[in-house]
């Protein structure tokens, strides 16, 4: 299933992951890992915040994703199923 991925990060937190050099690292092996469709990073809510759409094959590989974020930044974790034209079309197809 197709997902949006939004992860905000402590600003202190991230503040050090910049400061010692791990911010990079985890962004990339994260990055690796997921082997997102898109990625995108910007300020939202005042937080620094990764954006990562990606097709997530089982609920289970969530907490491997999820968890470097936590224990690292501090991060705040959403995940949003997302439909691309051709879903939203087959979906709308089966409405009566």
């Amino acid at each position: 299933m197709r997902v949006l991925l939004r992860a905000h990060f402590d600003t202190e937190k991230s503040n050090e992951a910049i400061r010692n050099g791990t911010l990079a690292k985890l962004i990339q092996s994260s990055v690796e890992q997921i082997k997102p469709e898109a990625a995108y990073f910007t300020a939202d809510e005042g937080e620094r915040t990764a954006f990562l759409v990606f097709d997530l094959q089982d609920v289970s590989q969530m907490p491997v994703i999820s968890e470097p974020f936590f224990l690292n930044l501090g991060a705040r974790i959403d995940y949003t199923p997302l439909m691309n034209l051709e879903d939203v079309e087959k979906g709308i197809s089966q409405v009566h």
